[in-house]
C-alpha cells in the first residue's frame, strides 16, 4: 500500500466526519445518526455508492439546513469528500465506509427522509440482477429506513440500468414512481440539482452520454 494511501486512511481514522469500524460511534449510530453524529434534529439525506463524495458535499453546501451522509466502502474516495468538508466547515456532512448490502445496520426505521443512489455499478451481465442498487432485493431493504413521505433518486448514465429500474418499479404495487426522465438535461428538474455533478457524471456527460432520472415514494 503506498504511502499517501496509509496517510488517507490516518485521516479517515482522526477526522470526525468518518464513521467506520474501529470508531465507538460505528456499533452504536443506528438510530441516533442526529443525536451522536450532527448533535441536531434535520432531516437526513443519504447518497449510495458516493465515490469521492461530489454529489453529497455539494447538496450540503446548498442546503445548510440538512443533514447529509454519504456511503461508500472505499476509504480511498471517501477521504476526499472528508476533506473538502472539513476544510470548508460543513458540520451537516458525514461518511460512512460499509458495504451498502449492510446499509440496514446503521439506519433505523424511519430514520432516512432522502435516499440518492448515483451512477452505481450497473452489473450488466445476466445472472447479476440481483447485485444491482435498484433490484427489489435492495429496495426492500431500503423501504423500512426510508421516513413517510421520503424521496428516492436515481441517476445513471446506463440505459440498460435505467430501464432495468423502471420495469422493477412498474411491478411494485408499493411504489409511487414521481418522474423519470431518459435525458436529464433536457428535463425541467435540471436546475434542482444545482449543476452538482459526481466524477463519473461529469466524465458521461462530457462523451454525449445522456443523463437518466427517476424519483419515487413507497406507498405507505
Amino acid at each position: 500500500m503506498g504511502r499517501k494511501k496509509l496517510q488517507r486512511f490516518k485521516e479517515n481514522e482522526e477526522n470526525r466526519n468518518v464513521v467506520q469500524e474501529g470508531k465507538e460511534i460505528f456499533e452504536k449510530v443506528k438510530g441516533q445518526w442526529n443525536s451522536l453524529q450532527f448533535d441536531n434534529d434535520r432531516p437526513l439525506t443519504v447518497e449510495l455508492a458516493c465515490g469521492r463524495g461530489e454529489f453529497t458535499v455539494g447538496l450540503a453546501r446548498q442546503y445548510p439546513e440538512r443533514n447529509f451522509i454519504g456511503v461508500d466502502i472505499k476509504g480511498s474516495r471517501i477521504w476526499k469528500g472528508s476533506s473538502i468538508a472539513t476544510e470548508e466547515g460543513l458540520e451537516n456532512v458525514a461518511f460512512l465506509r460499509t458495504q451498502i448490502q449492510m446499509l440496514d445496520k446503521f439506519f433505523d426505521q424511519g430514520e432516512i427522509s432522502e435516499l440518492w443512489i448515483t451512477f452505481p455499478d450497473p452489473f450488466p451481465r445476466d445472472g447479476d440482477e440481483k447485485r444491482r442498487l435498484t433490484s427489489s432485493r435492495f429496495l426492500d431493504m431500503y423501504k423500512p429506513m426510508i421516513s413517510e413521505g421520503g424521496t428516492v433518486h436515481f441517476k445513471t448514465d446506463n440505459t440498460g440500468l435505467f430501464d432495468f429500474t423502471l420495469e422493477v418499479l412498474g411491478q411494485r404495487e408499493d411504489v409511487d414512481l414521481i418522474f423519470s426522465t431518459h435525458d436529464f438535461y433536457t428535463s425541467e428538474l435540471k436546475d434542482e440539482h444545482h449543476g452538482i455533478k459526481t466524477r463519473y457524471e461529469k466524465i458521461f456527460s462530457d462523451k454525449g452520454e445522456k443523463i437518466k432520472y427517476l424519483k419515487f415514494r413507497f406507498k405507505v
